[in-house]
């Protein structure tokens, strides 16, 4: 049972289970100007006022400390910054830590989700208190136990130490039945005293990983599982009519054919079965007419269309966008694919009113939420057991497949495992929304006098099941889409965001970085034309823009730093080569980066990539190049080459092999930076998208003269 205690911390004990030590969670409340800003920083803002235990941890019986993570392993390194953390104030080694996905039947409920680059940033105070707390419990109990006094005891690799004795932290737990926390608050290690924290230290998934151990959400399994075919709308708008099932009930394998009000699905002895025998179903479909067309798409996302909101507003820039004279560009994004390597698969297991959910998901949380409000099932008796992710991107916080695979199982008696096929991920999933930017600028004396940016965008945040339905009139503004597109330019006196929200007719929302890639292609390439109009360096020219405070000292840093290591504007390059600068502060994250890039065969090649980071504290600095690395390829990805279109109400192309992505001869040479200013880590998983497509244009530019204002660049073709 958990007992509180004071400072909202939460002790558990029983037997076999050693001592457990929880935080409860303390919400925030927020009004639209106070959440543009700190969504802007990248501060955690809750909707939520959960107080289940955040996070805790178990001192096992062969001392090793199981640590229940909320967040989500999806590739990023979660798992081994959490570990680094827990081991440097909780004074035991990484190897004797076990890094596990926390279940909702016994470990803290994350009421956040895995996203918006905040998993080390939103946890690091509290699990350093908590892990100096459990250090500090022990201590106090050796005092007992050892008769030696506290100041003459320390704690070292799991053992607390003094006078020639020691006990292990197992030894002493299993001598303990009452726990109490510490009279007084544990003092905080100061950085200059770590000795785990900044190590670019081995993952701690590495080996299971190599050795194939670890489960995702297509290898969730049960004793006599069955495979369910789900049958999805192939349409946007498509309404489900009759349903003929005789020559699918009669296949080989198949157990059943269940028709839900909301989706038709075939089960049988195994997935293959299951899809041969979905094939056989007639299905009348009653779709829009006509049917949706890319056009609609195109003209429905414009500036001037939808719910105006502004966001930012500084100054006057009243008559800005209608001066003939004034500096005038538009930028275009198109729909884009998540297209991460694993499909969302979840097996489900319903018996005696209670189910088990075993599945790859970001949300832990919402999705236990929507499977009680959709099956009555009370949400205590739902238990979910995340797995790893085949990449997540955000794809993963929408999951309908878990409430899907329930019913399934509450139907038929068995656990039920349904996969999205690759065609569904793409038609039946969510999608990336286009974009259209505006942008408007006045130049007085080589500096920006005024500048506008009016943002379209569909949904991102809004009508996400994620978001309170109030989200629209509370806070006006889709933050999800303008991510990214307010001026960190601070140093302009008169400046302004506008956002028009466009509603589309299919589900568009999160996407990795949300909003920040469209806009920072759209704001840095434009900036990058002023400083030519005002014949200017590029990166002095932004410098002079960035208002000399705390953060924008940081942003300066990252530039500074990039050129030093690129030559950028000082190297002498090779004839046909260019370079371009670009930067974003994205969850108080300033990034900065140099592509040099030239042409071949009339296609755009980029060489090498620079990329200064500055996320504050670093936990491992290998995990930080890494996001980096994979950011900025994911971004040059979607910026060259990815594009979605939707032909006769059907998104195309709807596989991989027809979806053109970079591959590993598009990847150019990496070389990442990392300054480190303050005392506290911040996001790094999503800030380097921001700076990698308006860093190619700008290179592009000065190569050919030509500004690219429109995404994919493939579209772009040189002599």
């Amino acid at each position: 049972m958990w007992k509180a205690t004071r400072r909202n911390f939460l002790i558990k004990t029983g037997a076999g289970l050693g001592l457990a030590l929880g935080l409860g969670w303390i919400g925030k409340k927020a009004i639209r100007g106070f959440f543009v800003e700190q969504a802007d920083k990248g501060t955690l803002v809750q909707f939520s006022t959960d107080t289940e235990p955040q996070y805790w941890f178990e001192v096992q019986k062969d001392n090793t400390i199981l640590f229940h993570s909320p967040k989500i392993e999806m590739g990023q390194g979660v798992f081994s910054a959490l570990a680094q953390i827990v081991a440097e104030e909780l004074e035991v080694s990484i190897n004797q830590i076990k890094v596990v996905h926390s279940a909702t039947s016994h470990g803290p409920i994350d009421p956040n989700t895995t996203g918006g680059s905040d998993s080390i940033s939103s946890t690091f105070s509290q699990l350093s208190m908590l892990a100096a707390s459990m250090r500090e419990m022990l201590r106090e109990r050796a005092v007992t136990l050892l008769g030696i006094s506290l100041s003459n005891l320390s704690a070292q690799n799991g053992y607390v130490i003094g006078q020639g004795k020691k006990l292990s932290y197992a030894q002493i737990v299993a001598q303990t039945s009452e726990w109490s926390l510490p009279d007084t608050e544990p003092t905080l290690k100061k950085p200059e005293k770590y000795q785990v924290i900044g190590k670019a230290l081995p993952r701690v998934d590495l080996v299971a990983k190599v050795k194939a151990e670890p489960i995702f959400g297509i290898d969730a399994t049960f004793p006599g599982m069955v495979y369910a075919a789900v049958v999805r709308s192939p349409y946007f708008g498509a309404v489900r009519g009759v349903v003929n099932a005789q020559e699918a009930s009669k296949s080989l394998g198949v157990i059943r054919v269940v028709e839900q009000p909301e989706f038709v699905a075939v089960l049988a002895k195994s997935r293959y079965e299951a899809l041969m025998a979905k094939e056989k179903l007639q299905i009348a479909w009653t779709s829009p007419t006509p049917l949706l067309q890319q056009k609609e798409v195109n003209d429905t996302v414009q500036i001037g269309k939808g719910d105006l909101t502004v966001v930012q507003e500084n100054g006057d820039v009243t008559g800005l966008e209608d001066n003939e004279g004034n500096i005038k560009l538009e930028f275009h994004t198109p729909l884009g694919a998540h297209a991460q390597m694993e499909p969302n698969g979840v097996a489900a297991y319903y018996k005696d009113g209670k189910v088990v959910v075993k599945m790859s998901t970001q949300s832990v949380k919402n999705t236990r939420n929507e499977i009680a409000e959709a099956t009555g099932i009370r949400a205590e008796d739902i238990d979910i057991q995340p797995t790893f992710m085949g990449g997540g991107f955000g794809r993963r916080l929408y999951t309908p497949h878990a409430y899907e695979a329930v019913v399934l199982s509450q139907e038929i008696g068995l656990p039920v495992h349904v996969l999205f096929e690759r065609e569904q991920e793409f038609q039946n999933g969510y999608l990336r929304p286009p974009t259209h930017h505006k942008l408007s600028a006045k130049l007085n004396n080589g500096k920006i006098e005024a500048i506008e940016h009016q943002i379209a965008s569909g949904d991102v945040a809004f009508g996400s099941s994620l978001v309170p339905s109030f989200a629209p009139t509370v806070l006006g503004a889709d933050f999800g889409a303008w991510r990214g597109g307010l001026f960190h330019y601070e140093n302009i006196a008169n400046s302004s965001v506008k956002y028009w929200r466009c509603q589309l007719p299919f589900f568009t929302s999160w996407w990795r970085g949300l909003g920040l890639m469209a806009n920072s292609f759209a704001i840095e390439s434009f900036v990058d034309e002023l400083a030519k109009k005002a014949k200017q360096d590029p990166i002095s020219f932004r410098i002079a823009h960035i208002k000399p405070d705390e953060r924008g000292q940081r942003l300066i840093g990252v530039l500074k730093e990039v050129q030093k290591i690129s030559g950028f504007g000082q190297k002498v390059l090779p004839e046909g080569h260019a370079m371009g600068v670009a930067c974003a502060t994205d969850v108080n994250t300033p990034v900065a980066q140099v592509a040099e890039v030239k042409l071949e065969n009339g296609a755009i090649k980029v060489l090498k990539v620079y990329c200064v980071i500055d996320p504050g504290l670093v936990i491992n600095p290998d995990g930080v190049k890494a996001q980096c690395e994979g950011a900025i390829s994911m971004g040059l990805s979607a910026s060259m080459f990815e594009e979605l279109n939707i032909e006769d109400g059907k998104v195309t192309p709807n596989q991989y092999l027809q979806y053109q992505m970079a591959q590993i001869r598009d990847i150019p040479d990496i070389e990442v930076s990392i300054l480190s200013t303050g005392d506290a880590p911040r996001g790094v998983g999503e800030p380097p998208m921001g700076p990698i497509a308006p860093a190619i244009a700008n290179a592009v530019a000065t190569l050919t003269g030509t500004r690219m204002t429109k995404m994919p660049f493939k579209q772009y073709q040189f002599t």
